[in-house]
């Protein structure tokens, strides 16, 4: 397994904080122009994910890229969970990753 460049676990509210870097995010998917899919973050923001391939609407997918801004990511790979997910036990998980506990996650 390479640890040389690990994903921040990330939900809207710490993306800002990993702008160039490499995260991991569940998103819900709404919409896509073919480039770029429109996604609500499991804490209610509107996030923009590049660089995906059609996926079905309101289904939750994992995305692990980089960064591009503060409500966008330009997708590296990503694992469709279905259309049922756990949102609060992901946001426990970015508080958890972002914040007292940080040192065990990254």
């Amino acid at each position: 397994m390479d640890t040389s460049n690990p994903a921040a676990f990330v939900n809207a509210e710490a993306l800002p904080n990993f702008v160039g870097k490499k995260v991991r995010t569940v998103v819900q998917v709404n919409g896509t122009d073919g480039e770029v899919t429109t996604t609500k973050s499991t804490d209610d923001s509107q996030l923009t994910i590049k660089g995906l391939p059609q996926v079905p609407l309101m289904n939750y997918i994992e995305v692990i890229g980089i960064a591009e801004s503060n409500d966008s990511i330009a997708a590296e790979i990503w694992t469709d969970f279905g259309n049922t997910f756990d949102t609060n036990a992901y946001n426990q998980l970015c508080q958890l990753a972002n914040g007292d506990f940080k040192n065990l996650f990254l």
